[in-house]
């Protein structure tokens, strides 16, 4: 059947405006053949763009007079399967993002930009792993009877869904739990999709996947070049590749045979996109697993709040692995008061001499400071000056080799003066302690040792991190520093003891969620002792060693601890129990973003629902990259109540006087809201 009365096209374009375009269809176009999902070519304006075909229809809201007509149509398939057009709808109703920028966001960049499909076959491709076989490649190792009550407990679930939360203690060998379960995918003839934080914890787990199975695996992270990750998609799509790996962007991957959703550390804030469309892939993963009807994993050994209370509720099925696997046991956690202590760039006496005597047994020793750079503040002696970033409200890090000052909010940098701009007198100092600086006092400490140091400034370039992993598995590196780029899921087994040498800035903290990550942190860190035959020791460096938290976190465990973060809540009603979603606006001025969360606080208010509004105020952090920040934050008990009213003010937020002046951007369930 042929367009005889010149069908209309809805098409879904990567631009941000929320609603489709409509469009002429040539009258030689066989509709038979047009299906959603499909990429078409289109006239905008004076470019042309590929847009993303919604709907096939008769009508439309315009004369046919005033609309332009389609040039192409790029694919003969859709490019994603139905299940995955239907997340990403869900996806652009959730987050209230336009429709055509979230299916953009769910290709490889060649396919957002070319006109023509890209025609790989399977012999343009070598993935990792030779064999298609689906076969283990090496003996399994012998399962503990908790690990394979938790294995038995998910493969019985193959088939359909059913989201499980698998909580077990560091070490406890949650991955095992994985490898096993995925080998029961892939004799299904399915593939599994298994999602880490960060891409510096994807060699390791590549590493155990590709001791144990001999099948085509592919990855997908920030590092790979536009034409790998088209590559590796093609591979997923088609199903060559029996596993695919990735982070947070890789859980919009096709799969052409889906049995299986893993996500490891689902706690971590990484797996929450903070620019454009601000999802979060936790939650986007339970609603695919929903929609391909597979099981789902969430594993953690500090799991998020959100998480433990779908447990508790029963919306999810509770695993728990409470101890370490095979003849590892748990660390011993200590507080060192710091109070009326003389410290050494940071180092208390006990501190030193534990890890004198750890190196000693041949031990590896772990120091864990989640502030890089050399030093967070720079003052002048004389007049009491200081580097502030010229762009934002913050002071600027010293950095050494080379020496400067940088911004850690804009990433702004300049070189150290020698003379401080305001007095002239030659006395600055560098004060605090940032990673480089326990990097130069350890060196003079202990000289003849092998140090260390990973963070983001050292690990910037293709491969250094892996190089810098392998020093410390080789043991040329005994002391080992770091931020929590060290402290997640990394499997040192010769590190005996563990130093946190702070962690009273997130017990005080603006932020409801500051001792939820706190916890979190010191327990991850602390997981990364004695991990192997030798016990562990954690050493943890404060001034609030009664800190009635903090205690119940060291002598009670996290799920204890947990439990009690979740009491609070409730009796506060913050989340998991009442939903937020906020809406930040930023100018050159900074009139212009309050009066225009005060225009959006007007309509709201005028709506008359059920949602709280809380502002607008300045951002904790007011300006940034040279833009003035404010916040308007939304509350309410019911999640329809907060949708509705996100969804009324959007219509109108069109019309505002002020929304020119300003950017803006809504995020539903932030993380971070100071």
């Amino acid at each position: 059947m042929k367009c005889i009365k010149r069908c209309i096209l809805k098409i879904a374009l990567p631009v941000p405006i929320n609603h489709y375009f409509d469009y002429l269809a040539p009258t030689n176009w066989d509709t038979r053949a047009l299906k959603k999902g499909l990429r078409v070519l289109v006239p905008f304006g004076k470019q042309q763009k590929i847009g993303f075909l919604v709907e096939v229809s008769k009508t439309s809201t315009l004369p046919s007079s005033q609309l332009k007509t389609a040039l192409a149509v790029l694919d003969k398939e859709p490019l994603l399967p139905d299940s995955l057009l239907h997340l990403l709808e869900w996806t652009s109703r959730y987050y209230h993002y336009p429709f055509g920028e979230v299916f953009a966001n769910a290709l490889p960049s060649p396919l957002r930009k070319r006109k023509e499909s890209d025609h790989l076959t399977n012999s343009d491709i070598t993935p990792i792993g030779t064999s298609h076989d689906n076969t283990l490649s090496k003996p399994t190792i012998a399962l503990n009877l908790q690990q394979q009550a938790a294995v038995d407990t998910v493969t019985q679930s193959l088939g359909i869904f059913k989201p499980f939360l698998l909580h077990g203690v560091t070490g406890s060998g949650k991955t095992e739990v994985y490898l096993e379960v995925i080998a029961a995918v892939l004799h299904r003839k399915e593939q599994a999709l298994v999602l880490v934080p960060e891409i510096g914890l994807t060699p390791q787990m590549l590493a155990r996947f590709q001791n144990r199975f001999s099948i085509p695996l592919v990855l997908f992270h920030s590092g790979l070049t536009d034409k790998q990750r088209l590559r590796h998609w093609y591979l997923a799509k088609t199903g060559v590749a029996s596993i695919i790996m990735g982070t947070r962007s890789a859980l919009f991957t096709p799969l052409l045979h889906p049995g299986l959703i893993i996500i490891d550390e689902e706690h971590d804030s990484s797996f929450k996109q903070q620019k454009g469309l601000r999802y979060h892939a936790r939650d986007l993963a339970l609603m695919r697993a929903k929609l391909e009807n597979i099981p789902i994993i969430l594993g953690s050994a500090t799991a998020s709040l959100e998480s433990l209370a779908n447990a508790k509720q029963q919306r999810y099925h509770f695993l728990s692995l409470p101890n370490r696997a095979g003849k590892a046991i748990q660390p011993q956690l200590r507080f060192i008061d710091l109070r009326h202590q003389k410290l050494n760039q940071g180092f208390s006496p006990l501190l030193l001499h534990s890890m004198e005597q750890h190196l000693k047994n041949q031990g590896q020793v772990l120091l864990f400071l989640n502030r890089r750079g050399f030093a967070p503040l720079t003052i002048c002696h004389a007049c009491g000056w200081t580097a502030d970033c010229p762009h934002c409200d913050q002071k600027m890090t010293f950095h050494k080799a080379p020496a400067h000052l940088q911004c850690h909010y804009c990433a702004y940098r300049c070189p150290l003066a020698s003379h401080c701009p305001a007095c002239q007198a030659p006395k600055l100092v560098v004060v605090g302690q940032g990673t480089q600086r326990l990097e130069a006092t350890l060196k003079k400490y202990f000289p003849a040792v092998g140090i260390v140091r990973i963070d983001r400034d050292n690990t910037q370039r293709k491969g250094s991190l892996e190089r810098l992993l392998k020093k410390i598995h080789r043991g040329e590196s005994q002391i080992l520093i770091g931020t929590q780029m060290l402290a997640k899921g990394h499997h040192f087994p010769n590190v005996t003891l563990v130093g946190v040498l702070e962690t009273d800035a997130g017990l005080f903290s603006a932020d409801f969620r500051a001792l939820e990550r706190t916890g979190q942190l010191v327990m991850q860190v602390a997981g990364r002792a004695g991990r192997a035959d030798k016990p562990g020791e954690v050493l943890i460096q404060t001034h609030h060693p009664q800190h009635p938290l903090l205690m119940h976190l060291i002598n009670e465990g996290y799920l204890s601890f947990s439990e009690q973060l979740l009491l609070e809540r409730q009796s506060s009603m913050l989340p998991p129990y009442t939903h937020l979603a906020l809406v930040l606006a930023e100018a050159k001025s900074a009139t212009y973003p309050l009066d225009f969360l005060n225009e959006i606080k007007h309509l709201a208010k005028a709506l008359r629902t059920n949602v709280a509004v809380l502002g607008p105020v300045p951002a904790l952090s007011p300006r940034r990259a040279g833009y003035y920040r404010a916040q308007l934050l939304f509350q309410a008990s019911k999640r329809h109540d907060l949708h509705n009213l996100l969804q009324a003010l959007l219509k109108c937020s069109p019309n505002l006087s002020s929304r020119r002046r300003v950017r803006w951007s809504l995020d539903v369930d932030p993380l971070e809201i100071i």
